[in-house]
């Protein structure tokens, strides 16, 4: 099977946990010597990222914390001795700019080299990013998108899915999505539906079945974003 296409010097290993929400499982890039999102603790994809990056690794970073990316990084930190760094906020890190994008998680931040942007979860290779309430914020996810766009970003390196080569087209594609999933609920909402099996059938009625717990969460925070706006109607139940 050919190979798919990456980022000049940009190397990913695909972990083994594919599921309904990590689509073909999570992408650990290696990149400029450093390691980004380790992945599960899976001694086979560490053993791979390792052997990526040709032995030496002079960083991992992450891009949040959640296990899917995070858990091999204590092992791998243990097996090359490369320090472990969780940014948090705006900044520079080795050769990284560092860019907070809060919303599928408080503490996500993107990693830009040059035009390419490693993007977590923040950006998926297809599909759209599961926004939880409560740790999620959905405005705060839109203003990330937002902050993305305005960068002068060529390619996006995914944390889930295949490499994005229209940077601009798939932060349009992503910001579009949620503000037709917002107007759908407030038609549906104008037209007097109040309970979340009618809100969810009204405006996600796209979601495979085997989605639909996760739409439902999704339409929490769309919910929650409404809510802190003062646009939610009182009577939702």
């Amino acid at each position: 099977m050919t190979a798919e296409r990456t980022p000049e010097g940009v190397v990913r290993v695909r972990a083994n946990n594919p599921s309904p929400l990590t689509l073909d499982g999570t992408n650990t890039w290696v990149a400029a010597g450093w390691v980004i999102d380790p992945g599960p603790a899976d001694p086979a994809h560490l053993e791979a990222v390792v052997a990526a990056a040709g032995g030496r690794i002079e960083g991992i970073v992450l891009t949040h914390g959640h296990s899917d990316h995070s858990e091999g990084a204590p092992e791998l930190a243990r097996a090359t001795g490369a320090e472990v760094h969780r940014p948090e906020g705006d900044g520079e890190l080795g050769p990284f700019r560092v860019v907070h994008t809060p919303g599928h998680a408080p503490d996500h931040v993107c990693l830009i080299l040059g035009d390419v942007c490693f993007t977590g979860d923040t950006v998926l290779g297809t599909g759209s990013v599961f926004i939880q309430p409560g740790e999620g914020s959905l405005g705060a996810y839109l203003r990330s998108l937002e902050r993305l766009l305005e960068l002068d970003l060529a390619v996006l390196c995914p944390g889930h899915g295949p490499v994005v080569w229209d940077a601009r087209g798939k932060l349009r594609e992503y910001i579009d999505h949620r503000l037709e999933r917002e107007r759908k609920l407030l038609a549906a909402l104008d037209r007097g539906l109040r309970t979340r099996d009618e809100l969810l059938d009204a405006a996600w009625d796209d979601a495979p079945p085997e989605l639909r717990p996760a739409a439902l969460l999704t339409l929490e925070a769309h919910l929650e974003k409404l809510r802190e706006e003062g646009r939610l109607p009182g009577d939702v139940r």
